[in-house]
This record gives structure tokens, sequence and C-alpha cells, in this order.
């Protein structure tokens, strides 16, 4: 088992750093259930919660759509986290529509700031390990590649949504290429929302589960991936 395992983690003490992570984030669900059970039990009645929430009108969903946008060029949260959020509120298909307007709006935004004033601009935003695994990557996997990369969760492509704009890809190609890699991901996790919100917490846990799984790998293989995906070009 351990020794499958470490295909996946790099080392010994990256499985360990991997199911620590796992635990405190499971620890923190738990927290944070019984804290709105005890405080905010409306919030577990789907029904009651779209009740409350489109007392808001149009405020609520441009809310979700401004929080998955800004999630995409700051991330304080994770956009998936968002999507299970905007599936359980609104349903799938306005869910879908919502979450992920703001993924492209937060990409385009993301796009444009680095093609107007260039790479400061990354080079003040990113992290410099990424800058330094990713520097020059989009130009070298050109569309297909890039499409393959964003398709994948746990990869850093909120990230490389700003390396884009330093190319000579136009916004349009970007925002074409983001729409179609991304949308499955995204897609899963939205009804994920909805199936928890309609009671099927089998369902619901068994497509997050997909997506988590699929996100630690991608997370934990990035150069694996990164020069798999190279090859593409």
């Amino acid at each position: 088992m351990l020794q499958r395992s470490t295909q996946v983690f790099s080392s010994r003490t990256a499985l360990r750093r991997g199911v620590l992570g796992a635990i405190a984030v499971v620890a923190l669900l738990v927290l944070l259930s019984l804290g709105i059970q005890r405080y905010a039990p409306f919030m577990f009645d789907a029904e009651q919660l779209r009740t409350q929430v489109s007392q808001f009108g149009v405020l609520a969903p441009v809310v979700i759509v401004l929080i998955q946008a800004v999630q995409v060029v700051v991330a304080p949260v994770p956009g998936q986290v968002v999507a299970l959020a905007s599936g359980y509120i609104f349903g799938p298909v306005a869910g879908s529509a919502y979450s992920f307007v703001g993924v492209l709006i937060g990409s385009a935004i993301a796009f444009s700031l680095t093609k107007r004033f260039g790479r400061p601009v990354a080079e003040r935003l990113l992290h410099e390990e990424i800058l330094n695994r990713f520097d020059d990557f989009v130009d070298r996997v050109g569309i297909v590649g890039m499409f393959v990369f964003v398709m994948i969760p746990g990869l850093p492509d909120d990230a490389v949504c700003f390396l884009c704009g330093l190319t000579d890809w136009r916004l349009r190609t970007f925002l074409a290429v983001i729409a179609v890699g991304r949308f499955p991901a995204y897609l899963v996790t939205v009804y994920a929302g909805e199936e928890l919100a309609s009671g099927r917490l089998g369902v619901a846990l068994a497509l997050l589960a997909v997506v988590i799984v699929a996100s630690v790998v991608g997370y934990y293989k990035q150069d694996a991936i990164r020069n798999t995906v190279e090859r593409f070009r």
C-alpha cells in the first residue's frame, strides 16, 4: 500500500503531510458542521436556505460570481468550494452558470493584468516557485497542452492564467481554452452540491471523492504532469 502511495506522493514525508492535511480538513469540516447545526440550522435545509437566499434577489448570484472571480485572482478559497456552495444553493443549472461565469471573469482579469502591465505583475502576484516551474510553459505546450493542463484539478491553473497573458495569445483564445478545459471539474462539483442539497449524500460524496482524488494527484504530481503535457506540442 505504501509503495503504491509513494507513486503519487514524492516521499514518505509528503505522504505524511498529505494524510495529516486530509485529517485536518475533515476535522475542520466536522467542527464547521457542528457550529452550523447549532447556530444556523437552516443551512442544512436546502429549500429553506434557497428561500432565504432568494430574498436578496439578484444580489445573491452576483455575490457568488464575484467570489468565484476574486478567488482566481487572489485565491483566498479554492474555486471548487465556491462551486459546491453554488450547486447547493442555486441548483445544477443556475449554480453551474454563476460559478463558471465567475471563473471566466477572474481568468480574464488575471490574463488581462499581465497582458497590459507585463511580467512585473506576474512577479509581484505569483510565488517565485510557480514562476520558476512554469515560466514559458504556455509557449512550450501551446493550445492543446494548455487545454489538457487546465482539465486536471489541483494544478496551479489560476497562476498559469497570469502567465498566459505574457504570451501572444488573444483573450478569446485563452477564454475558449479555459471554458472548455475547466468546465468538467466544476460541473461535477456543482452537481455534488445539488446532490447534497437533495439529501443524496452517497452520490455527493462519490462525486466529491472523484474531484478530491484528482486534485491530490494533480497537486503532488505537478512536475510529472507538466513534463507530460509539454509533449503534446
